[in-house]
């Protein structure tokens, strides 16, 4: 349901489900993946098991939103009625694309707009902008909204753990994780970001099934006593093992206000590799 006024705008790394993203009227703006004989629009013209398939072939490369593609969203945003936009964009730290949609959107001057740095990435970025779009059902005015959601930004996380950290290292996202490459093969980190949007290992364990263990205990720890959260599963080409993971957390996803399940979006598929599973969590004020 739209808000008259306000649009919110996400990046394809957000990875808001599709159900929700009709739900709430979204404007997706997407990331690029570059293979050396073509590009591709995150999620619109390539899913994320084609990335998969591909890298057998050629890893591709990634890059920002073409500023086109920003003006052309805010455009249709603005044909379709909207003076004022919300973008929920993935973390400064990881990605050039929320210094790119400020840089745009201090030259729009028909339009207010809003870019909060969700200091997150893939659901945990989502989770930021269905908080916005709720307080707007809540009939919250602009401000107020902007100011609720930026605030709220520290309460989003995402954990996960990969099957390898070749794709990380690659891709050159390996941010905080690196002091733990030399260690035994087998050390198994859970990532998620830092304050500053950053990945960082929060846990290490030995080991496929202790990981996925101990990132459900984060999740379990995270949500503690509240009762009023946000709860995600994702994977990157590792659809049984996360329903497996489902069955563990059938309890949390029973009480949590708002679920999701799904695979991560094409881009974040080339900078983790197959085999990733995370948990997101978002928690609210009771």
């Amino acid at each position: 349901m739209k808000n008259n006024k306000v649009a919110i705008l996400v990046d394809s790394c957000n990875d808001i489900p599709e159900e929700l993203t009709e739900k709430y009227g979204f404007y997706t703006m997407p990331l690029v993946i570059n293979y050396s004989n073509r590009s591709y629009k995150d999620r619109i013209d390539i899913s994320p098991q084609e990335v998969y398939d591909s890298f057998k072939q050629e890893i591709p490369k990634t890059s920002l939103p073409l500023p086109s593609d920003i003006m052309s969203l805010l455009d249709q945003i603005k044909a379709d009625g909207y003076d004022q936009v919300l973008a929920s964009i993935i973390s400064s730290g990881l990605s050039g694309t929320f210094q790119s949609m400020n840089l745009i959107a201090q030259s729009r001057d028909d339009m207010q707009i809003e870019v909060v740095d969700t200091l997150n990435i893939g659901i945990g970025s989502g989770f930021v902008a269905i908080y916005a779009a709720e307080l707007l059902e809540q009939g919250l005015d602009f401000e107020t909204v902007v100011s609720k959601t930026r605030a709220a930004v520290p309460d989003s996380n995402v954990f996960f753990g990969l099957e390898t950290l070749e794709y990380l290292i690659k891709g050159g996202r390996i941010g905080k994780v690196s002091g733990i490459l030399g260690s035994a093969l087998k050390i198994k980190p859970i990532i998620s970001c830092d304050s500053e949007g950053i990945y960082d290992t929060i846990a290490k364990v030995r080991g496929r099934k202790k990981n996925i263990a101990k990132m459900i205990e984060i999740a379990r720890d995270t949500i503690a006593n509240h009762k009023n959260y946000y709860l995600a599963l994702c994977h990157g080409d590792a659809l049984e093992e996360m329903l497996e993971m489902k069955e563990e957390v059938n309890d949390l996803i029973k009480n949590a206000k708002i679920y999701s399940e799904g695979q991560i979006s094409p881009v974040l598929g080339v900078h983790t590799g197959p085999g990733l599973l995370g948990i997101g969590v978002m928690v609210l004020d009771d």
